[in-house]
Order: structure tokens, then sequence, then C-alpha cells
């Protein structure tokens, strides 16, 4: 797969925006660098590649805008090792994110077409990530993965699931935008014997989040 000395500086320029918009942590912004977003989105829209904005992918669902990526991913806190439950594979692209973090990704898609062309693509970029499709409102709980460290939801939830919550370790975080039309930017943190701490950071817009669907392992 190409990668231009072109579409190289437009990632270096695209963190320097990123840097302006309030973006700090720095192993983010590395990453982000070094990723080629151009390769999880159609051909057609690759011009638009380092834009800051959503574009289309398949099964009428998104790429989220850089900015998201970087904002959700620092919100995160991952670090090394960390297990991160990630809902909604989409693209790929924040999963690889996660992956180049140096998490150990679990993640969920609902889209049968999407998922089995971004597992694909994954397998080929060597990303480890174990991909699953199914119901991210369900997440892990009938396989032997949970519990995680971190639970990052992709897209807009109407609330915040409580077997994603039951399957965060005591301290985890999930970083999750709750809302129906519009949602607002959550970070939740899950404490021992007590009610959760809940941040909030701003209005988003996200594409649906889906249920409903036996998950399976591929």
């Amino acid at each position: 797969m190409q990668d231009s000395y072109k579409q190289q500086g437009q990632r270096l320029q695209m963190c320097r925006n990123l840097r302006a918009k309030g973006i700090t942590d720095e192993s983010v912004l590395s990453v982000m660098e070094k990723v080629p977003r151009h390769w999880f989105m159609d051909s057609a829209l690759v011009e638009h590649a380092y834009d800051d904005q959503a574009l289309p992918i398949l099964c009428d669902q998104t790429i989220s805008q850089p900015s998201t990526v970087a904002f959700q991913t620092q919100l995160l806190g991952v670090k090394p090792g960390m297990k991160v439950l990630e809902i909604g594979t989409g693209s790929g692209y924040q999963t690889s994110i996660l992956c180049e973090l140096g998490a150990k990704v679990f993640t969920i898609e609902r889209q049968k077409g999407l998922f089995d062309k971004t597992k694909s693509l994954l397998w080929s970029l060597r990303y480890t990530a174990k991909c699953f499709l199914g119901d991210g409102y369900k997440g892990l709980t009938e396989v032997d993965y949970a519990p995680f460290d971190r639970v990052i939801i992709t897209c807009g939830a109407p609330y915040i699931p409580q077997p994603l919550m039951d399957q965060l370790k005591p301290d985890g975080i999930m970083v999750i935008p709750v809302g129906n039309e519009q949602q607002e930017m959550l970070r939740v943190t899950k404490r021992q014997g007590e009610e959760p701490l809940i941040e909030h950071f701003g209005n988003c817009r996200f594409v649906p989040m889906l249920g409903n669907v036996q998950y399976k392992y591929q």
C-alpha cells in the first residue's frame, strides 16, 4: 500500500492542526502521524484523507474525523499492555491507533460487510486486534476476555450500557458519546464500591450504536 511523501507531509500538518485544537498527548500525536489514514477509506476520497472531517465508508457508516479520534484516544489514556475493548470497529483506523499505542485490542463490529473488509485490512497491516462480529451493547461477556482496562465506543449510544461497565476493571476508563441525534462525550471512571465518576467533554455527533446481533469471533 502506498504512502507518498505528500501524504506523509499531510499527516504532519494534520498533527500540527490537532495540537492547535488542544491535543497534548504526544504519544497519540506520534502514532497519528505514523498511521496512514488514507489506507482506511475509499480511494475516491483519498484527497480528503487528512482533512478534519468524518467521511463515508461501507454500510452507511463513517470514519471519524482525526480530531475526534485524537480526542477520544487522549481521554482514554492508553498505556502499553492495556486490554482495550472497542465498540464499533468501523474502518479500523481507531483500532490501528490503539494497536500502535501498544494496547491489546478487542473490537466488535455490527455490520457484516464492514467487518469482513476491515478484519482483512487489519490482518494485512499486521495488526493483532481480535475482531468480533456482533452486538456492542453486550461486549464480550460470553468469552473469557474481560475485564478490560479501557473501553472506547465509537458510535452514539442512548445510554451507558451496563454490560460494558460490568466488563471494565475497577479504576478502568470508558470513553463514550451518549445521546440520540446529538451526543455528549463522556469519560466514565469505574470506582470500587462507589458510583462511577462521569466527566463531560462537550457535544459531538456519531452514527448510532446498533444492537440485537449474536456476536461471533472470526
